[in-house]
């Protein structure tokens, strides 16, 4: 796997994204009833982002940060479409099965997130990734095999406390930063969440 090296650089790299680029689409989309999970492509290479999109359960259950971050990159041409192999998928948090499996399919080495399952679980109210885990697979909290013969993936905040100091600090505080925004968001949404119709919210 020709993966980026995860230095203090790349690291911001993914946060900026996060804050700049998939967060202002969360906000308009939590505001229309969707959850407050989010996703984006970026070029191995050059970092540059390709896409960013938010969740559209309203639209459809299936259309998690990812899977519609997923949708929207096989409606670009497929003449100037880059390969799955030669991008970086980010994720705000640590994806679902449906995800995890859609991601597999797509051909990604590679998925990076910010909040774990356990954060959707506790600090979002959302605690479907994990009984979904353990309720159809089996499978425990944190025991999916989180590197195997397709993907690689990797927690940010993991990333972030191998890194030195005074970069560490300041990934820490951006996201400190963005962990706010996050938390605001998830109370829109758990305010007015009854009116969405989305099966599991």
């Amino acid at each position: 796997m020709n993966l980026p090296v995860p230095d203090a650089d790349f690291i911001e790299r993914l946060l900026a994204v996060i804050e700049d680029d998939i967060l202002p689409m969360t906000t308009v989309g939590v505001a229309s009833g969707n959850k407050v999970f989010g996703a984006a492509l970026l070029h191995k290479d050059s970092h540059e982002l390709l896409l960013a999109e938010t969740n559209y359960e309203i639209g459809s259950p299936l259309h998690h940060g990812e899977m519609h971050a997923l949708k929207k990159f096989y409606e670009l041409p497929e003449a100037t479409r880059p390969s799955t192999d030669s991008l970086i998928f980010l994720t705000t948090h640590e994806p679902c099965s449906l995800c995890l499996s859609a991601i597999t399919w797509c051909g990604f080495d590679n998925f990076y997130y910010l909040f774990s399952h356990e954060d959707s679980r506790d600090a979002f109210a959302i605690p479907h990734d994990l009984k979904i885990l353990k309720e159809v697979f089996n499978v425990e909290p944190g025991a999916y095999q989180r590197k195997n013969a397709f993907w690689d993936s990797f927690a940010i905040r993991e990333l972030i406390d191998s890194t030195e100091e005074p970069a560490r600090a300041s990934l820490l505080a951006r996201v400190e930063r963005i962990v706010q925004q996050y938390a605001d968001l998830s109370t829109d949404y758990q305010s007015s969440k009854h009116d969405n119709h989305i099966p599991l919210s």
